[in-house]
């Protein structure tokens, strides 16, 4: 009986939530939820199940990688000419943590954002279907590592802007989240900005603390997803000022040395099942060295 109960108690839930939004209470329930915490050697693996059906109305499940300003660990990009999951990906470099990257093809397995490690161009923005000049929507933000630290930048419209720059190390991917503090605003005819998915972000705390954090999604009253703009607030309640969205859906992936499940900390939903063996093979990754 009690199992029955459980959907029709999560609706009314959701419907009570939908009637009066208050994203106060939300804020409330991120900051001050008691998240699972492990400290590891240069950074912590924090998660937190939001099973309750209460934030945003929804059922949330977050990973977060917190690594402090002054930690001597350091970030990397890495590649891959063949589509490989993002654990093996990490156990190649023998990185400590890893989330996965940028946009890809899926069936060339090429990125189609620009992407440049080690001072080599290997991935270009792709063009539009009717404009081959500017560039698409996920193309407006850039990471770039400066030391193995995370900086973001905002490109102009023009799809090769990043071929200008001299970092050694860029990502780019979007939108944009959060900016100077304050949070970037998203298209609303978008599905993929107004639905919710799987999410993966990077963002940077005023002090240089640097979060990764993922958001299980596809996997109804166990992980909804986020829609961008929901993922937007997550990034500033945890305290981040600047924030850049990565590739999500099947690709969102969280992977952590030595842990259970090969590393695999989330629940990737490519095989439809809430556990940790539905990775994608992706593209590229970020890693923790």
């Amino acid at each position: 009986m009690k199992k029955k109960l459980l959907p029709a108690l999560f609706t009314f839930l959701c419907i009570a939530c939908q009637a009066q939004v208050d994203y106060s209470v939300d804020s409330i329930r991120v900051v001050n939820a008691e998240w699972s915490v492990d400290t590891l050697e240069g950074f912590y693996l924090k998660r937190y199940h939001f099973g309750d059906g209460t934030l945003f109305c929804s059922a949330q499940h977050l990973s977060v990688i917190e690594i402090p300003a002054r930690s001597h660990r350091r970030l990397a990009f890495v590649h891959d000419t063949i589509l490989t999951e993002v654990s093996t990906l990490a156990a190649r470099c023998n990185a400590y943590a890893a989330v996965n990257g940028s946009f890809f093809d899926m069936d060339l397995g090429n990125p189609v954002c620009y992407l440049r490690i080690d001072g080599t161009p290997l991935g270009e923005n792709t063009p539009g279907k009717t404009d081959s000049v500017n560039r698409k929507y996920y193309q407006y933000a850039s990471i770039a590592l400066r030391n193995g630290r995370a900086s973001l930048v905002v490109p102009d419209s023009n799809r090769h802007w990043e071929e200008r720059l001299r970092d050694s190390n860029i990502m780019t991917s979007g939108p944009m989240l959060l900016n100077g503090g304050n949070e970037v605003e998203q298209r609303d005819d978008r599905t993929f900005v107004t639905n919710r998915h799987n999410r993966t972000a990077l963002g940077i705390k005023p002090d240089g603390t640097t979060l990764l954090v993922v958001a299980d999604g596809r996997f109804k009253h166990k992980a909804d997803g986020l829609s961008l703009p929901e993922l937007q607030r997550i990034m500033r309640w945890l305290g981040c000022s600047e924030a850049i969205n990565l590739d999500g859906g099947g690709s969102t992936t969280m992977y952590v040395h030595d842990r259970p499940h090969d590393g695999v900390v989330n629940y990737p939903s490519d095989n439809g099942n809430y556990d940790h063996e539905g990775q994608r093979p992706v593209s590229n990754a970020i890693i923790v060295l």
